[in-house]
C-alpha cells in the first residue's frame, strides 16, 4: 500500500509577529510496518534558521525560526509512505498473563530497559482511583495481557462518546472520566493511564488514519486531523497497538508519525512567538491511497 499525506498547518496572527521559534514533528518515521519513501516540507515565510534531528524516542524533528516580521505562518508537509498490507494476527500474541509480564519487566537485568520508561505516569496520564478502578475491570487476575488490553480498548470505545470540541489537550483524565466524552487523544491517554496503573508499559502513538468506507457505513473518526492510539509492550512480541477510538487493531490504514510517553512528547507543532496579539490555528490533513 502506498499513501500520500498532505498535512497543512496555518497560524494567522491578529498583529505582526517579529520572531517565532517552532518545533515540528510532522514527518512519518520508519517502522517495521511502514517506510517513509519521501517527505517534503514547505514553510512560508521561509525560515531564517532550519535544523532537522531525531529526538530521544527516534522521532523526526524539525526546528525552525523566523526572525523577521510576518502576519501568518504556513507549514505544509507532503509525504509518501509505503505500508505493509499484513494485518495483525491475534493468535500470535499468546496467552501470557499480565502479572507475568509485570514480573518479567521488574526482574534484574536490562532486557526490557527501553520499555520501562513507559511505565511511570505523566501529567497527561495521571492515575486516580477512578482510572485505576476502570483498568481493573479489564486487567482481571490471570488474564492474558493482550486480551486485557483488547478488552480495555473495546470498553473505552463502548463507554465513551467521540465528541470533537468538548475537550482540549489540557483536559485532565479526571474530567474525561466524569463526562465520558472526548477525542482520540483523550482515549489514548486514558488507555495508557489504565495500563500503567497495573505496572505495565504503554506508549502514545501519533499518526494518521485513512478510510474508504463503503456506501451506508459510518466514516471512521480521526481522518481529518492527526489521529492517536496506544501500544502495550508484550515480551517476545514487542509493541502491540490498539485504537480505542475506532475499536480496532491498527493495520495498513494507520500511518505512524511517531511515539512517546504522551501527547507532549510528539505534539505536531509547538513553539513561541514574540507578539502582543492573539492567533488562530487551522489544520487540515488529506490521506490519499495511491496504490
Amino acid at each position: 500500500m502506498l499513501y500520500k499525506v498532505i498535512h497543512k498547518t496555518v497560524y494567522t496572527y491578529s498583529g505582526p509577529v517579529s520572531l517565532c521559534h517552532n518545533i515540528a514533528r510532522l514527518v512519518p518515521r520508519n517502522t517495521g510496518r511502514q517506510h517513509c519513501k519521501s517527505s517534503r516540507i514547505l514553510i512560508d515565510p521561509y525560515p531564517d534558521v532550519l535544523t532537522e534531528y531525531e529526538d530521544f524516542f527516534g522521532n523526526k524533528v524539525m526546528y525552525f525560526a523566523i526572525q523577521r516580521e510576518h502576519k501568518d505562518l504556513r507549514v505544509t508537509v507532503l509525504s509518501e509512505i509505503e505500508k505493509n498490507k499484513n494485518a495483525p494476527e491475534i493468535s500470535l500474541y499468546g496467552d501470557m498473563p499480565w502479572e507475568e509480564v509485570r514480573r518479567q519487566l521488574s526482574a534484574p537485568g536490562h532486557a526490557f530497559i527501553d520499555a520501562l520508561q513507559y511505565i511511570p505516569e505523566t501529567p497527561m496520564t495521571a492515575i486516580d482511583p477512578a482510572v485505576a478502578g476502570f483498568a481493573l475491570e479489564s486487567f482481571k487476575p490471570g488474564r492474558p495481557v493482550f486480551a486485557a488490553a483488547q478488552d480495555l480498548m473495546q470498553r473505552i470505545h463502548r463507554d465513551f462518546i467521540f465528541q470533537p470540541g468538548f475537550t482540549t489537550i489540557a483536559t485532565p483524565l479526571s474530567e474525561l472520566m466524569k463526562e465520558r466524552r472526548g477525542v482520540c487523544q483523550d482515549f489514548a491517554h486514558l488507555a495508557i493511564a489504565c495500563v500503567r496503573s497495573v505496572g505495565l508499559p504503554a506508549r502514545y502513538i501519533s499518526g494518521y488514519l485513512e478510510t474508504l468506507p463503503p456506501p451506508g457505513v459510518e466514516k471512521l473518526h480521526g481522518v481529518d486531523a492527526s489521529h492517536a492510539w496506544f501500544a502495550v509492550f508484550i515480551p517476545d512480541m514487542g509493541w502491540v497497538e490498539f485504537d480505542p477510538t475506532n475499536n480496532q487493531l491498527p493495520a495498513e490504514q494507520h500511518i505512524t508519525i511517531g511515539w512517546g510517553r504522551d501527547y507532549a512528547d510528539i505534539a505536531p507543532m509547538k513553539g513561541v512567538i514574540l507578539s502582543s496579539g492573539s492567533h488562530q490555528l487551522g489544520v487540515s490533513v488529506d490521506v490519499r491511497r495511491i496504490v
